[in-house]
């Protein structure tokens, strides 16, 4: 429980996106859900650094951006571990499990801040990318606990605004750090603050046992993780290839859009900068907008919506690809696009799996590491070989991929709730 007396100025503090959400949504979400997401933060800063300090980290590990690049495919890899780490969330307290990922993070801050060479720093990174998973997981799963699926979307999408603060005030910050001293120092201090914020989430946070919750059939079958595949219904495996479809899509132009500035129009590592800036904005808009649209646009039809407009975006692309400025704004658009349906799609995660949140947030994690597992080497091959255009028409073909399977679901989903209506009671 909330251990402050109330109206102090430190829970009136602590209430600032609660302040957002009425009545109808439950007390521990209200009062709660700017420490949650301030953690998400943390540890996203902690995860984005690396993205547009790549060349700043190799110079002082005294390696090529090519080798740091393989380091964070491994870190990459550790995505996969995420049905596991599900299984292993679903059987702790919810506040455990959110100060156990976040402390994980600051720990592997402090390794790559000490780090004396590429391996251990690989290890770091490593450290934070699985225990992100624990906190992504913990902290959907929190929210499925206490907030019902047709008012999901709005608490999801608060909590996902860490991703695009992560990267607009966490990884600014650290930036500055940088300037002022080194990375070592900006992942050091970025471990110490999340150090701080671990302990306002044992403080703060309700000791929620959120494995001791009422059995199901799915809890009550054992560790088993052969079940857990099986009690996916088809409909989960129409947003598990959603999702893997609408991340092939988004690498697929992500990854080569720098390339493609520099190569075609020669600008400096500043504009990248102020283009990566623009990203994290933008997609905090679309976070925003998701709080605010998805749960009555509905959230299959947002998914969908959101990936014909990065059909659009990457097709127009195609046209516009000799002029920077036009191209520069339709990756823009394309990237909210897609920030919009992911967010807009996380709250099916926790319903992938009846009954057991943790393990359906986890696929839905292992089917993004996927997405981008499976177009990073084919979108930069044909990046190598054709230009950008390939890279477009890739990431084009994936969105198209990815609003067919959730039309799909959406459509076999309304005709379970349509046969489960017309069943006699």
């Amino acid at each position: 429980m909330d251990r402050r007396p109330p109206g102090t100025t430190a829970v009136r503090s602590a209430r600032v996106l609660g302040r957002t959400l009425d009545d109808s949504f439950a007390e521990a979400i209200r009062r709660d859900i700017t420490t949650v997401t301030t953690a998400r933060l943390c540890a996203n800063a902690l995860f984005r650094y690396i993205g547009p300090f790549l060349a700043v980290v190799a110079d002082g590990l005294d390696v090529s951006v090519a080798e740091l690049g393989i380091a964070l495919t491994v870190a990459q890899v550790c995505g996969f571990a995420a049905p596991a780490i599900g299984r292993l969330v679903d059987h702790l307290p919810r506040r455990r499990s959110i100060a156990i990922g976040l402390a994980g993070c600051a720990v592997g801050g402090l390794v790559v801040a000490v780090c004396p060479g590429v391996v251990w720093f690989t290890v770091g990174l490593m450290t934070i990318s699985t225990f992100n998973i624990v906190l992504v997981v913990g902290t959907g799963s929190w929210i499925a606990d206490h907030v019902p699926f047709a008012q999901r979307s709005r608490v999801v999408g608060l909590n996902e605004m860490s991703w695009a603060l992560g990267l607009l005030v966490g990884v600014s910050a650290m930036g500055l750090v940088t300037a002022a001293s080194s990375w070592r120092w900006a992942y050091g201090t970025a471990a110490l603050v999340a150090g701080v914020v671990v302990i306002v989430v044992l403080t703060r946070l309700d000791q929620d046992p959120g494995a001791s919750k009422a059995p199901t059939p799915a809890t009550t079958a054992g560790p088993n993780p052969a079940s857990v595949w099986s009690l996916v219904p088809s409909t989960g495996w129409l947003a598990i290839a959603g999702v893997i479809a609408l991340t092939a899509a988004s690498e697929s132009l992500f990854v080569t859009f720098g390339p493609w500035l520099q190569d075609e129009f020669g600008v400096s590592d500043a504009v990248l900068a102020v283009t990566t800036f623009a990203l994290g904005a933008v997609e905090l808009g679309a976070s925003g907008l998701s709080m605010t649209r998805t749960d009555r646009w509905g959230k299959e039809l947002s998914v969908v919506g959101g990936s014909a407009v990065m059909v659009v975006a990457a097709l127009s692309f195609l046209t516009l690809d000799q002029w920077a400025v036009p191209g520069m704004i339709l990756i823009v658009v394309f990237i909210g696009a897609f920030e919009f349906s992911i967010v807009s799609l996380i709250p099916v995660g926790a319903e992938l799996v009846p009954g057991l949140p943790g393990r359906g947030l986890g696929l839905l994690m292992a089917a993004a590491t996927l997405g981008r597992a499976i177009t990073t080497i084919p979108t930069t091959w044909l990046y190598d070989r054709v230009g950008i255009a390939a890279s477009a028409t890739l990431a084009a073909t994936w969105a198209a991929v990815a609003a067919a399977a959730v039309l799909m679901r959406h459509r076999r989903v309304g005709e379970v709730d349509v046969g489960a209506m017309a069943q006699p009671r």
